[in-house]
């Protein structure tokens, strides 16, 4: 385990230092990527401007779900571009390069490509998490930053199992199917906003059948010391983050399945 995590960090400091050989080109894709998922939270901005408040929430607090979500996403997002193109992969047999080497094939897809311009999402979500603890005049007590950073870890493990899970399916679909694209990104959109807002049937989807609410919407109503008009329990909302850990070990279990029954394009 140890050996695996240091030849991890081996990894991303090589890919760092690759990509810091052209520091201007580096400075300029984290600036773009800065500014137009600024944008995003321009929207969200300009909406409860408009409208004051979403139900019962402020522009704050809306905020917090914004940076929280996106600092989860973006610390998952960056290690995990190679899954994206993971069916092509298979289908010219390169995948198989993989398995012949002495290492996790898990580990060395997670290593292969570090996107590092994705950085400005991070830094966007820290700035807004920054304003909004201002602003709400939150008292971090060693206790909550203690929670806020399992929330924030257990929301990347939650979006890394989904992304694992993706990759997974296409050792039978062999193409990449594009509803879990939407279920990932569009959770990162649907996460942004408090989960009252949205209809019955959408609250359960996201609670049960893809637990993201476990990693935003309950631990953020632990942070903020608001009662869920939902009617969870302190208990349920306080053991949420772990829903993101679950998750990604049930997914690492189905990637281990699919693997063994993998077999190979002849390419």
């Amino acid at each position: 385990m140890l050996d695996s995590l240091y030849l991890y960090s081996h990894y991303l400091s090589i890919s760092i230092r690759s990509q810091m050989q052209y520091q201007t080109s580096f400075i300029l894709l984290l600036v773009g990527s800065f500014l137009s998922t600024g944008l995003e939270f321009v929207g969200v901005i300009v909406l409860l401007n408009r409208f004051h408040h979403l139900q019962n929430w402020n522009l704050p607090e809306v905020a917090l779900f914004y940076a929280i979500v996106n600092i989860s996403f973006s610390l998952c997002d960056m290690t995990m571009g190679s899954f994206v193109g993971f069916p092509n992969l298979l289908k010219t047999g390169e995948f198989d390069r993989f398995l012949l080497r002495p290492r996790s094939a898990l580990l060395q897809l997670m290593t292969q490509q570090l996107t590092l311009n994705r950085l400005g999402r991070l830094l966007l979500g820290f700035a807004v998490l920054l304003w909004t603890g201002l602003t709400l005049h939150l008292v971090w007590s060693p206790a909550k930053i203690l929670f806020t950073g399992l929330t924030i870890l257990g929301g990347a493990s939650f979006f890394l199992g989904l992304i694992i899970l993706q990759a997974t399916l296409s050792f039978w679909t062999i193409e990449s199917l594009e509803i879990l694209s939407i279920v990932t990104y569009g959770g990162v959109e649907t996460a942004q906003y408090p989960l009252t807002i949205y209809q019955p049937w959408f609250r359960r989807f996201f609670t049960f059948v893809i637990p993201l609410a476990g990693v935003s919407y309950y631990p953020i109503l632990v942070i903020l010391e608001r009662s869920d008009p939902l009617g969870s329990s302190a208990i349920a909302q306080y053991l949420s983050p772990s829903i993101g850990f679950l998750f990604l070990w049930i997914c690492l279990k189905i990637w281990q399945f699919g693997l063994r029954h993998y077999r190979s394009s002849g390419s």
